[in-house]
Protein backbone atom coordinates (compact mmCIF):
# COMPACT_ATOMS: atom_id res chain seq x y z
CA UNK A 1 0.00 0.00 0.00
CA UNK A 2 1.42 3.50 -1.16
CA UNK A 3 1.86 6.05 1.61
CA UNK A 4 0.03 9.08 1.55
CA UNK A 5 1.40 12.59 1.85
CA UNK A 6 0.91 15.07 4.39
CA UNK A 7 -0.89 17.85 3.16
CA UNK A 8 1.35 21.23 2.88
CA UNK A 9 1.17 23.56 5.50
CA UNK A 10 -0.28 26.84 4.09
CA UNK A 11 1.02 29.86 5.77
CA UNK A 12 -0.26 32.63 7.01
CA UNK A 13 0.82 36.05 4.43
CA UNK A 14 -0.24 37.86 7.68
CA UNK A 15 1.20 36.34 10.12
CA UNK A 16 5.41 36.51 9.31
CA UNK A 17 6.71 34.83 12.91
CA UNK A 18 4.87 31.92 12.83
CA UNK A 19 6.79 28.79 13.10
CA UNK A 20 7.24 26.76 10.08
CA UNK A 21 6.65 23.17 10.54
CA UNK A 22 9.54 20.41 11.13
CA UNK A 23 11.11 20.05 8.43
CA UNK A 24 10.77 16.08 9.03
CA UNK A 25 7.46 16.63 7.00
CA UNK A 26 8.94 17.65 3.68
CA UNK A 27 7.71 15.48 1.43
CA UNK A 28 10.14 13.15 -0.78
CA UNK A 29 8.67 13.48 -3.78
CA UNK A 30 9.41 16.77 -5.10
CA UNK A 31 12.11 16.23 -2.31
CA UNK A 32 12.22 18.68 0.47
CA UNK A 33 8.42 20.87 -0.72
CA UNK A 34 7.51 21.61 3.03
CA UNK A 35 4.84 24.57 3.10
CA UNK A 36 3.43 27.22 0.19
CA UNK A 37 1.84 30.66 1.22
CA UNK A 38 3.44 33.36 3.60
CA UNK A 39 5.30 36.04 2.04
CA UNK A 40 8.99 37.19 1.92
CA UNK A 41 9.54 39.33 4.69
CA UNK A 42 12.78 40.02 6.36
CA UNK A 43 11.53 37.98 9.96
CA UNK A 44 10.54 34.75 7.66
CA UNK A 45 13.17 34.74 5.60
CA UNK A 46 15.42 34.79 8.70
CA UNK A 47 13.13 32.22 10.16
CA UNK A 48 13.33 30.08 7.02
CA UNK A 49 16.93 29.72 7.09
CA UNK A 50 17.93 29.38 9.92
CA UNK A 51 15.53 26.07 10.36
CA UNK A 52 17.31 25.01 6.98
CA UNK A 53 14.60 26.11 4.85
CA UNK A 54 14.71 28.32 1.63
CA UNK A 55 11.91 29.63 -0.96
CA UNK A 56 11.60 28.58 -4.67
CA UNK A 57 8.86 29.55 -6.49
CA UNK A 58 8.02 30.08 -10.19
CA UNK A 59 6.14 33.25 -11.80
CA UNK A 60 2.47 32.94 -11.16
CA UNK A 61 3.08 30.51 -8.97
CA UNK A 62 2.56 30.75 -4.83
CA UNK A 63 5.52 30.99 -2.60
CA UNK A 64 6.94 27.38 -1.99
CA UNK A 65 9.16 26.55 0.65
CA UNK A 66 11.55 23.92 0.67
CA UNK A 67 14.86 21.40 3.07
CA UNK A 68 15.29 19.16 0.42
CA UNK A 69 16.96 15.36 1.86
CA UNK A 70 20.38 14.95 1.12
CA UNK A 71 21.15 18.75 0.77
CA UNK A 72 23.79 20.04 -1.24
CA UNK A 73 26.65 21.74 0.37
CA UNK A 74 30.31 22.83 -0.37
CA UNK A 75 32.49 22.96 2.51
CA UNK A 76 35.03 25.62 2.10
CA UNK A 77 38.25 23.10 2.65
CA UNK A 78 36.97 20.66 -0.02
CA UNK A 79 36.55 23.44 -3.06
CA UNK A 80 37.77 21.89 -6.18
CA UNK A 81 40.63 24.72 -7.49
CA UNK A 82 41.84 22.90 -11.05
CA UNK A 83 44.87 24.02 -12.93
CA UNK A 84 42.89 25.28 -15.83
CA UNK A 85 40.63 27.56 -12.98
CA UNK A 86 44.24 28.89 -11.09
CA UNK A 87 45.46 30.17 -14.40
CA UNK A 88 42.19 31.65 -15.16
CA UNK A 89 42.45 33.33 -11.87
CA UNK A 90 45.89 34.65 -12.42
CA UNK A 91 44.89 35.76 -16.15
CA UNK A 92 42.16 38.00 -14.69
CA UNK A 93 43.99 39.75 -12.20
CA UNK A 94 47.00 40.75 -14.75
CA UNK A 95 44.34 42.08 -17.05
CA UNK A 96 43.10 44.33 -14.34
CA UNK A 97 39.76 42.39 -13.40
CA UNK A 98 38.58 43.13 -9.30
CA UNK A 99 36.72 41.54 -7.30
CA UNK A 100 34.65 42.89 -4.82
CA UNK A 101 32.42 42.11 -2.16
CA UNK A 102 28.70 44.30 -1.84
CA UNK A 103 28.87 46.64 -4.14
CA UNK A 104 26.25 46.71 -6.24
CA UNK A 105 24.21 44.01 -4.68
CA UNK A 106 21.33 44.84 -6.77
CA UNK A 107 22.83 44.45 -10.18
CA UNK A 108 24.47 40.73 -8.77
CA UNK A 109 20.77 39.85 -8.11
CA UNK A 110 19.24 40.90 -11.35
CA UNK A 111 22.17 39.44 -13.41
CA UNK A 112 21.20 36.52 -11.75
CA UNK A 113 17.62 36.90 -12.82
CA UNK A 114 18.11 37.28 -16.40
CA UNK A 115 17.26 34.25 -18.37
CA UNK A 116 20.05 31.62 -19.26
CA UNK A 117 20.62 30.51 -22.48
CA UNK A 118 19.13 26.84 -20.96
CA UNK A 119 16.55 28.07 -19.66
CA UNK A 120 13.06 29.97 -21.08
CA UNK A 121 12.65 32.23 -17.63
CA UNK A 122 13.49 33.13 -14.22
CA UNK A 123 12.86 31.92 -10.43
CA UNK A 124 13.89 35.22 -9.18
CA UNK A 125 10.96 37.53 -9.55
CA UNK A 126 10.38 41.16 -8.67
CA UNK A 127 8.81 40.08 -5.37
CA UNK A 128 12.17 37.65 -4.62
CA UNK A 129 14.29 40.87 -5.97
CA UNK A 130 13.07 43.29 -3.10
CA UNK A 131 12.67 40.71 -0.37
CA UNK A 132 16.57 39.90 -0.38
CA UNK A 133 17.21 43.67 -1.10
CA UNK A 134 15.99 44.19 2.48
CA UNK A 135 18.04 41.00 3.43
CA UNK A 136 20.90 43.40 2.18
CA UNK A 137 19.74 46.27 3.97
CA UNK A 138 19.89 44.32 6.74
CA UNK A 139 23.38 42.82 6.58
CA UNK A 140 21.94 39.40 6.12
CA UNK A 141 22.63 38.67 2.36
CA UNK A 142 26.03 39.83 0.39
CA UNK A 143 27.18 39.62 -2.89
CA UNK A 144 30.61 38.60 -4.08
CA UNK A 145 31.27 40.32 -7.72
CA UNK A 146 33.83 40.09 -10.16
CA UNK A 147 34.14 43.42 -12.50
CA UNK A 148 36.41 43.84 -15.08
CA UNK A 149 39.12 46.85 -16.46
CA UNK A 150 36.11 48.45 -17.84
CA UNK A 151 34.35 48.73 -14.48
CA UNK A 152 31.48 46.12 -16.11
CA UNK A 153 30.03 42.91 -13.64
CA UNK A 154 31.55 40.24 -15.38
CA UNK A 155 30.02 37.36 -13.30
CA UNK A 156 29.13 36.54 -9.18
CA UNK A 157 26.72 35.58 -6.58
CA UNK A 158 24.88 36.38 -3.82
CA UNK A 159 23.64 34.55 -0.83
CA UNK A 160 22.24 34.90 2.97
CA UNK A 161 24.53 34.37 6.04
CA UNK A 162 23.24 32.28 8.67
CA UNK A 163 25.19 31.96 11.61
CA UNK A 164 28.28 29.50 10.71
CA UNK A 165 26.75 28.59 7.27
CA UNK A 166 26.53 30.84 3.92
CA UNK A 167 23.20 29.91 1.91
CA UNK A 168 24.04 30.53 -2.05
CA UNK A 169 20.87 31.65 -3.82
CA UNK A 170 22.38 32.35 -7.50
CA UNK A 171 25.28 32.68 -9.47
CA UNK A 172 26.38 33.96 -13.14
CA UNK A 173 28.94 34.81 -15.42
CA UNK A 174 28.91 37.39 -18.28
CA UNK A 175 32.56 36.03 -18.65
CA UNK A 176 33.96 33.27 -18.82
CA UNK A 177 34.84 31.24 -15.30
CA UNK A 178 34.20 34.42 -13.24
CA UNK A 179 30.74 32.48 -11.38
CA UNK A 180 33.93 29.92 -10.81
CA UNK A 181 36.26 32.72 -9.45
CA UNK A 182 33.62 34.35 -7.18
CA UNK A 183 32.88 31.10 -5.80
CA UNK A 184 36.51 30.45 -4.99
CA UNK A 185 36.87 34.26 -3.58
CA UNK A 186 34.08 33.55 -1.33
CA UNK A 187 35.10 30.11 -0.01
CA UNK A 188 38.47 31.50 1.33
CA UNK A 189 37.11 34.32 3.21
CA UNK A 190 34.29 32.32 4.51
CA UNK A 191 37.18 29.26 5.58
CA UNK A 192 38.97 32.78 7.18
CA UNK A 193 36.38 34.18 8.96
CA UNK A 194 35.18 30.82 10.44
CA UNK A 195 31.94 29.63 8.73
CA UNK A 196 31.20 25.87 8.26
CA UNK A 197 30.13 25.47 4.85
CA UNK A 198 28.33 26.66 2.00
CA UNK A 199 24.50 25.88 1.49
CA UNK A 200 24.43 25.21 -1.87
CA UNK A 201 20.89 23.53 -1.65
CA UNK A 202 20.70 21.53 -4.95
CA UNK A 203 23.21 20.42 -6.76
CA UNK A 204 23.82 20.67 -10.21
CA UNK A 205 27.14 19.89 -12.52
CA UNK A 206 28.15 22.71 -12.31
CA UNK A 207 28.65 23.14 -8.34
CA UNK A 208 29.87 19.38 -8.39
CA UNK A 209 32.66 20.45 -10.57
CA UNK A 210 33.96 22.51 -7.87
CA UNK A 211 33.34 20.26 -5.21
CA UNK A 212 29.81 20.28 -3.97
CA UNK A 213 28.62 17.22 -1.98
CA UNK A 214 25.94 15.59 -0.82
CA UNK A 215 25.22 15.16 3.10
CA UNK A 216 21.43 14.43 4.90
CA UNK A 217 19.26 16.51 5.86
CA UNK A 218 20.27 15.71 9.50
CA UNK A 219 23.45 16.21 9.70
CA UNK A 220 22.87 19.68 7.36
CA UNK A 221 20.65 21.04 10.55
CA UNK A 222 23.14 19.74 12.81
CA UNK A 223 25.86 21.76 11.27
CA UNK A 224 23.31 24.79 11.45
CA UNK A 225 22.50 24.70 14.75
CA UNK A 226 25.69 23.82 16.63
CA UNK A 227 28.31 25.29 14.07
CA UNK A 228 30.24 28.45 16.52
CA UNK A 229 29.15 32.06 14.54
CA UNK A 230 32.32 33.13 12.58
CA UNK A 231 34.80 35.54 13.99
CA UNK A 232 34.01 39.44 14.13
CA UNK A 233 34.05 40.73 10.45
CA UNK A 234 33.72 43.00 7.77
CA UNK A 235 31.87 41.76 4.25
CA UNK A 236 35.26 43.46 2.13
CA UNK A 237 37.42 41.35 0.14
CA UNK A 238 41.01 40.70 1.24
CA UNK A 239 43.17 42.53 -1.44
CA UNK A 240 46.23 40.68 0.08
CA UNK A 241 44.82 37.09 -1.03
CA UNK A 242 46.08 34.92 -3.18
CA UNK A 243 43.48 32.87 -4.75
CA UNK A 244 45.61 31.42 -7.34
CA UNK A 245 47.94 29.57 -5.11
CA UNK A 246 45.36 29.03 -2.38
CA UNK A 247 45.59 25.51 -0.35
CA UNK A 248 42.50 24.74 1.49
CA UNK A 249 43.13 24.04 5.01
CA UNK A 250 42.03 20.74 5.87
CA UNK A 251 42.71 22.00 9.44
CA UNK A 252 39.56 23.49 9.11
CA UNK A 253 37.56 20.70 8.78
CA UNK A 254 34.46 20.56 11.48
CA UNK A 255 33.45 17.00 12.34
CA UNK A 256 29.96 16.12 13.37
Amino acid sequence: MKSQKVSLALLDPHASDEPFPPVEMAWKEPNGLLALGGDLSPIRLINAYSAGIFPWYNPDEPIYWWSPDPRAVLFPHKIRLRRSLRKAIRSLERKGYQIRFDHDFSSVVKACAAPRSNTGGTWITNEMFLAYQRLHELGIAHSVEVWNPDKQLAGGLYGVATGGIFSGESMFSAERDTSKIALVALAWHLQKWGYALIDCQIENAHLISMGTETIPRKRYLNLLRQSPFPEPHQWEFDAHSDLSHWAPDENHIIKN
